[in-house]
């Protein structure tokens, strides 16, 4: 009788991986033919960013979503990823990919040596502390000119190539950047269905019950902070190597706001929800941009009532929603419902 239970956990488990993978590849599959519906023009730049913007929200949802550490700093190991690339590459004439892995490896061990202290704090003291670091970097780039180029911001970066093949426009950039975008997004997806991905979620909703099941809540924590930390370096590399110039401005306080917004909106705890999070608040400002002077009012009035009537997400929402519009099957008679 026990071999049969196990036989059944493993044929579900089986079941699961399966349909994991269908989903995802079906996923893929549309987002590489999108640029056969939009082959030009200012709707590919629009989409190049909802890529960047779903690495991000992915990165912050691993932290905010799976583990439960708010931060309010996630502009800043994005603008450092950016750069230090830009840097590297417009000031030193060191390779590109080069420099993306100098980034990558250096924000990430001091994500890791800044995570130790920092994730000793709890709830909304994390969350000035995150903030706090934010705005010591925005700071540095500002004030660095001879560095960073300062306000007026650091041109001559160069684009991505590989040998002749050199990524200068926005369809090539389309691919660059969502090649980028699905491998992190499967790493995740592998990550938060793995041993790890549970201790995750036990940290998040005790960690005092995870710590006494035997999870190192901390050094996972940090390591976590560490992952976050890292890819959002590479988000800020592609997007100044696909931007060729970068400025403080897009670095900012109110940019973190938009990725824990988008994280929220799109769904806590689900990498698709991150995807969903980023389409919505990248495309939605330029939708509205129709509306003149009323389109920042419109624009709060639906993430109000999103969050009034979604309080789950949008990928917990639209199912919901969907499920309330389509007919329901009349039970007929002799039929058990």
């Amino acid at each position: 009788m026990r071999r049969n239970g196990f036989e059944n956990q493993s044929k579900r488990k089986g079941h699961k991986v399966k349909h994991t993978v269908i989903k995802f590849i079906i996923f893929a599959a549309l987002i590489l033919l999108v640029p056969l519906i939009f082959s030009g023009g200012y709707m590919m730049n629009v989409l190049v960013f909802v890529g960047i913007n779903t690495m991000l929200a992915v990165a912050l949802n691993l932290l905010l979503g799976f583990t439960g550490q708010i931060s309010l700093g996630q502009a800043a190991f994005f603008g450092l990823g950016a750069y230090v690339s830009g840097v590297l590459t417009a000031s030193h004439s060191v390779n590109p990919w080069l420099a993306m892995v100098i980034a990558a490896i250096s924000i990430g061990l001091i994500a890791f040596f800044i995570g130790f202290p920092i994730l000793k704090l709890k709830g909304h003291y994390l969350a000035m502390a995150t903030l706090g670091l934010g705005i010591i970097v925005y700071i540095i780039f500002n004030e660095t000119v001879e560095l960073t180029g300062g306000p007026s911001g650091l041109s001559g970066i160069p684009n991505l190539s590989l040998g002749k093949l050199a990524f200068d426009n926005d369809y090539k950039n389309y691919y660059l950047i969502w090649t980028f975008t699905l491998v992190i997004m499967l790493l995740s997806i592998n990550l938060v269905n793995s041993r790890i991905g549970r201790a995750l979620r036990a940290i998040h909703d005790s960690e005092v019950a995870a710590r006494v099941m035997g999870v190192n809540a901390r050094l996972l924590k940090v390591q976590v902070f560490t992952l976050s930390a890292v890819v959002s370096s590479l988000a800020g590399s592609l997007y100044a190597h696909t931007m060729t110039f970068i400025s403080p401005a897009s670095f900012g306080f109110n940019f973190s706001i938009e990725l824990v917004t988008m994280v929220i909106i799109g769904g806590l705890g689900s990498i698709y929800g991150s995807f969903l999070g980023a389409v919505l608040l990248t495309l939605l400002p330029e939708i509205l941009r129709a509306f003149q002077d009323y389109d920042i009012v419109i624009y709060g009035l639906l993430l109000i009532l999103m969050t009034m009537f979604m309080p789950g997400g949008l990928v917990l929402g639209i199912p919901g929603l969907l499920s309330r519009l389509m007919p329901k099957k009349p039970v007929e008679r002799g039929e058990h419902a």
